[in-house]
């Protein structure tokens, strides 16, 4: 097998390797097709099944899989910068730290693996929780832009929370236009209407500011879908 100068192997024998993986209907004939239609080399980690991460788990070539799994989880990472910013992120930080202490020998190559695993199905189940709060997707961006994990936010209710977020979508999707990221007239007007959205449901006045920054980062990611 071909490697590159650093001993990973190359790219082309980590895709054939993936479509070996999907060759062997680890999924379903339905998601094989959708593949084959799409032209695509590798699958989206949202619509892989169990059956296929326990192939990858199992393979004998330990190193191989490791890789495998980390080429998916970062192409499905980058995929996810361009919808949820907060949730990229955080996804990125624990695939890092779990390569970094195997890299430092930290853990074992079936330790990693099984990380890995659990970090695929954890993705796997974050695109389903619009449907689960009962928000669109990019209502659950901006939500998870509110630093919903800090206790001076979540005393606000998830109710309140949930609310934020689809006024802070109406809002900034009816304020953005093609070329607001680069007209500060429109990026502080942006800001205030942000500021007095967050002010108006109680957001603690210490995060305000903060999360300011996180719902206009995250506008700038959508706002290309937006305004297409």
């Amino acid at each position: 097998m071909k490697t590159t100068g650093e001993g990973q192997r190359s790219d082309e024998d980590l895709d054939h390797a993936i479509r070996q993986i999907v060759s062997n209907a680890m999924l379903s004939d339905e998601v094989i097709d959708i593949f084959a239609a799409a032209g695509l080399k590798k699958p989206d980690i949202s619509i892989l099944s169990d059956e296929f991460l326990a192939e990858v788990r199992g393979m004998p070539q330990r190193n191989l899989a490791v890789e495998l799994l980390e080429r998916l989880l970062k192409s499905e990472i980058k995929t996810r910068e361009r919808r949820n910013v907060v949730q990229a992120r955080s996804f990125s930080e624990m695939l890092e730290q779990s390569l970094r202490r195997y890299q430092n020998r930290a853990i074992e190559t079936a330790k990693v693996i099984e990380e890995l695993v659990q970090l695929a199905k954890v993705m796997r189940e974050a695109s389903k929780r619009g449907e689960e709060m009962g928000l669109s997707d990019d209502e659950v961006a901006f939500y998870d832009a509110l630093e919903t994990d800090d206790s001076a936010v979540t005393i606000l209710g998830d109710e309140a929370l949930r609310a934020i977020a689809r006024e802070l979508v109406k809002t900034v999707r009816a304020n953005v236009t093609i070329d607001w990221t680069v007209r500060e007239n429109v990026r502080a007007n942006l800001r205030v209407l942000v500021k007095r959205i967050l002010r108006k449901h109680g957001y603690p006045p210490g995060k305000q500011e903060k999360a300011t920054q996180t719902v206009l980062e995250q506008a700038e990611t959508l706002s290309a879908t937006w305004t297409a």
